[in-house]
């Protein structure tokens, strides 16, 4: 139990949420949005864009709260650090956790349902992937699957069910444009379970992390980080080299990516400096400083979308 003036019931919830992880969840939600709108030609709904984002970040809430709670009966997560949620400071009790999370769970289930009814089926039959990904997260996690499991509900679902929500039909678009955004999200997962491995071991969880370990874990998280760059450039080139009109290029606008390189090369110095760190705190933090690397990678891709249009409209 944290010493201290008990914070106000709204602060709790909020840190019971981990609001500094939603940007993992929203990047693909709002590039599936202007995807839906810039190469998928729909009208662009705000209102739909704003429930689908309020939904994503309910569902994400959900899952970081059970999460929470699950690492704390397993003793995964006993310390108190700035990035804590709620249990582990002792302002929430499991129960009280668990059934907040239940509520949330409903709770973005029901706009996903009321998008449904203004949508179609098409976006049902996302949820019906996803919501259950969610709710089994923790169990996921603990068995190896939890890298799977983001790269599906924070990068490629997310961003198909946005696209979905604006245009009602289902695409490969959303699905194959949204891999190199996933792959952070993993990245950002992995930095996390790298850094607790030995721990995890220890109370017999298992990650990817630790199958692998640490050099296989060193060289994973450098592809997590540079293949996406990779991935952008086939999808402008190869599609205009093969000429083949099934395959819709990317637009060179995307080539703004790069600006991120800079940051991905000093991650991976990060990473192979996990043993003696320039600064104490570099590899401890990697998953705060990959989830920073993902954000802006979201943003210049979300950019690169806009200034396309733009040119095109010129």
């Amino acid at each position: 139990m944290t010493q201290g003036r008990s914070p106000s019931i709204l602060r709790k919830w909020l840190i019971a949420g981990r609001p500094w992880s939603f940007p993992a969840s929203t990047m693909p939600v709002v590039f599936g949005t202007s995807l839906a709108a810039v190469i998928g030609g729909a009208p662009l709904s705000w209102w739909k864009f704003l429930l689908a984002l309020v939904a994503m970040i309910v569902l994400h809430a959900a899952a970081n709260v059970t999460s929470d709670v699950y690492d704390f009966q397993r003793g995964l997560d006993r310390d108190v650090t700035p990035v804590s949620g709620a249990v582990v400071r002792g302002w929430l009790t499991t129960s009280q956790a668990l059934a907040g999370g239940a509520v949330l769970f409903a709770v973005g289930s029901l706009i996903g349902l009321f998008l449904v009814l203004k949508t179609g089926w098409p976006l049902l039959a996302i949820g019906a992937v996803g919501l259950p990904i969610g709710i089994f997260y923790p169990f996921l996690k603990y068995r190896a699957f939890g890298d799977l499991a983001v790269f599906l509900n924070f990068g490629i679902l997310g961003s198909l069910g946005a696209w979905t929500v604006q245009t009602g039909r289902l695409s490969w678009i959303p699905a194959v444009w949204t891999v190199p955004m996933a792959m952070l999200v993993i990245a950002i997962l992995h930095a996390n379970n790298w850094r607790d491995s030995i721990s995890d071991t220890k109370k017999r969880v298992t990650t990817v992390a630790s199958l692998l370990g640490d050099t296989g874990s060193l060289r994973y998280y450098q592809a997590l980080i540079f293949v996406p760059f990779v991935i952008v450039l086939a999808l402008i080139v190869v599609p205009r080299t093969l000429s083949v009109s099934q395959l819709m290029a990317m637009p060179v606008t995307f080539l703004l990516v790069l600006l991120a390189l800079p940051r991905a090369l000093e991650l991976s110095r990060r990473a192979r400096e996990r043993r003696a760190p320039r600064r104490p705190l570099d590899f401890v933090i990697l998953d705060g400083a990959t989830a920073s690397y993902n954000l802006l990678f979201g943003l210049l891709c979300i950019a690169s979308l806009w200034i396309y249009l733009a040119m095109k409209e010129l």
